[in-house]
């Protein structure tokens, strides 16, 4: 298979799959390494496909995604980084993503894609495994989530189970 048709292909496989796809998953189907996958994908991403990399693997960003995003602000220490995120999917949330505002690099953001309890454990055990920190404890715990919620209603459960947990920011 020439290099266009295996990045055609990477392509047609994350449009057909709902779950992220890791890179040595792709690797292994198409018979390449990790690595021509990851240059595949920048390519990808280079002429215009929006293609995230999750803690799970890539995924394609959907137009219709379902449900409304919102964004909430939140501050907590590292340890309650789990129930601050249990707090969202328990309540029918998708936490999209983290942004922190660095001092020095601006803007960063790390793609999360968590939509059940399972997801944050998988996601605060490979944390763990990795001895990795979260980005909210390089601005003293204050974070933005994006969050998809299938309505109004589970945005605002949201924002009172974060606020009743002393997780939610507030200036001041």
């Amino acid at each position: 298979m020439r290099s266009e048709q295996r990045r055609a292909a990477i392509l047609s496989t994350l449009q057909q799959e709902t779950a992220p796809v890791s890179a040595s998953a792709l690797a292994q189907q198409y018979g390449v390494s990790r690595q021509i996958i990851v240059g595949d994908v920048a390519l990808l991403r280079a002429a215009g496909a929006d293609i995230a990399a999750t803690p799970r693997g890539y995924v394609l960003a959907r137009a219709a995604g379902g449900g409304i995003l919102r964004q909430v602000a939140c501050i907590h220490r590292a340890e309650d980084m789990v129930e601050e995120l249990n707090l969202c999917v328990d309540q029918g949330c998708a936490v999209l993503d983290v942004v922190v505002e660095h001092p020095v690099y601006g803007q960063l953001v790390g793609q999360l894609q968590l939509s059940s309890r399972y997801d944050v454990g998988q996601f605060a055990a490979r944390l763990e495994a990795e001895r990795a920190h979260a980005l909210s404890e390089l601005t003293d715990g204050i974070h933005l989530h994006t969050l998809r919620c299938p309505d109004e209603d589970a945005y605002r459960r949201v924002c009172q189970a974060l606020e009743q947990a002393g997780l939610l920011y507030k200036e001041g």
